[in-house]
């Protein structure tokens, strides 16, 4: 086999490995060291200690030493440990385990049990008001922390079983849980866009700035949805009864005040500062994780044991994270080095794709994807296999990404593997089917789509923001 070919396989038999469930940063670590170990396989060079000492008539200790090194002596030991030091030493990457500890601190300080009810009271003349109240608090939330799992199975736990209580219909109120826990990934401060940046080397200010619009526009379309569909068919979102009938306008305020703005002030002060200059994205974290410590503080939210589970979690995650951008580096470096970039690149060209051929085949290829891997792993490790292409189709890496992170939304969210309904169905009561979940998240993989369309066709969306703060 030729060294392309052999990298084909390194990357067929990696999927195929990862599918049968093994961990995935392990598998990659694994297979880089194999293949690399054949990629750099030099007999001269890994045994030349063994070479010089017996030319040298040594003792049969160091023979024996040297020989049993020389092993060891192969280029892919040293590309695993400077890679290893490369990711634990990226800047971007220190903004990771801060946002999320800002996240887990907000999860455990029952802040989003008091934002529901008072966004709930809010929002009680709008059709499908507790809904949309669901929404804008999956959202904040969301945004907060950049974990859907733990947002989908928070609100799971407090606002299903309200809208349930209240006679919403089943799909309704599950789509609203999961479409609305996954826009974390895309509006920021998104922890996926700080891992396509430090992938793509795109500036994450920039992301931040070009990713904001478009998680408005999606947030709107999915109220948007929402209220005309409760306007259409209000047997599927009754109005609660006596929901905040006896609450004056000065109360609305004051729950307000002590419930949404303190959270939402947070997130706009973090982001704030990340696209203003004021802070770089690691010491805006730091500032969201020592506010989420003081919300949660004026909130008496916060105990040692939370504290405990909060740093847990986010080391846990983090490391993850870290290891899977070691696993995929010394993958992507052995699989350049024996050819299997230039393949696929050769490969594309061949098919002599226009840019918008291009974007839609790698866009269904990111798609189909989502099924069985976490956004984590498409970015890290697929993500980088188009990114060297972009140039040959004129197209820009910050468009891409957020192209990208509009398209993950719908693999928490597409059947058979939609994982936002896993999390739900988890905590759901034994009535409610997976099916009916599946069902209410549909009508958001639409608008995900229909998203993609407009920002395809109106890039100035994306742009605005960044051209309007950075000039450019």
């Amino acid at each position: 086999m030729t060294d392309p070919q052999v990298a084909v396989a390194m990357l067929g038999i990696f999927i195929f490995i990862i599918l049968l469930g093994f961990p995935i940063a392990f598998t990659l670590m694994a297979m880089g060291i194999i293949f690399g170990y054949y990629a750099y396989f030099d007999a001269d060079r890994m045994w030349m200690p063994y070479t010089r000492a017996l030319q040298q008539d040594a003792d049969t200790f160091t023979l024996i030493q040297n020989y049993i090194g020389g092993f060891f002596n192969n280029r892919v030991f040293d590309l695993f440990v400077n890679q290893t030091y490369s990711v634990m030493a990226n800047d971007v990457l220190t903004a990771v385990p801060l946002f999320l500890f800002m996240g887990y601190v907000v999860e455990r300080a029952n802040i989003v049990d008091r934002l529901f009810q008072t966004l709930s009271v809010t929002t009680r003349r709008l059709p499908g008001s507790m809904a949309v109240a669901a929404l804008i608090t999956c959202a904040l939330f969301a945004t907060a922390t950049g974990i859907v799992g733990a947002v989908v199975t928070l609100m799971g736990l407090l606002a299903f079983p309200a809208m349930l209580k209240a006679r919403y219909d089943t799909s309704l109120a599950a789509g609203v849980i999961c479409a609305g826990g996954t826009l974390g990934i895309l509006i920021p401060p998104s922890i996926m866009l700080i891992v396509y940046a430090a992938t793509s080397g795109v500036s994450i200010v920039r992301l931040y700035a070009g990713a904001l619009l478009p998680g408005f526009l999606l947030a709107g379309m999915y109220l948007v949805y929402v209220v005309i569909r409760a306007m259409l068919q209000p047997q599927l979102a009754p109005k609660p009864e006596k929901l905040g009938d006896d609450v004056t306008v000065f109360q609305v305020i004051w729950m307000l005040l002590t419930s949404f703005f303190p959270l939402a002030f947070l997130i706009v002060a973090v982001l704030g500062a990340i696209l203003f200059g004021f802070a770089t994205p690691s010491e805006a974290a730091a500032i969201g994780a020592l506010g989420g410590l003081l919300l949660a503080m004026a909130y008496r939210a916060l105990t040692w044991k939370r504290l405990q589970e909060s740093v847990y979690l986010t080391v846990k995650t983090t490391a993850m994270v870290c290891w899977l951008f070691v696993g995929s580096w010394v993958f992507a470096s052995v699989f350049s080095y024996l050819g299997g970039e230039h393949l696929v690149s050769e490969f594309v060209q061949g098919l002599d794709l226009t840019p918008l051929q291009f974007l839609l085949l790698a866009q269904l290829i990111i798609f189909l994807l989502g099924w069985p891997l976490e956004w984590s792993e498409i970015i890290i490790i697929f993500v980088p296999i188009f990114l060297p292409l972009l140039p040959m189709f004129d197209i820009d890496p910050l468009f891409f990404g957020i192209l990208i992170a509009l398209n993950l939304q719908t693999s928490f969210l597409t059947p058979p593997m939609a994982m936002s309904a896993y999390y739900l169905k988890g905590i759901a009561p034994p009535h409610v089917r997976l099916t009916q979940i599946f069902a209410g998240s549909l009508p958001y993989v639409g608008m995900v789509f229909l998203a993609m369309i407009i920002l395809y066709n109106v890039p100035a969306i994306i742009y605005y923001l960044p051209q309007l703060v950075y000039g450019r």
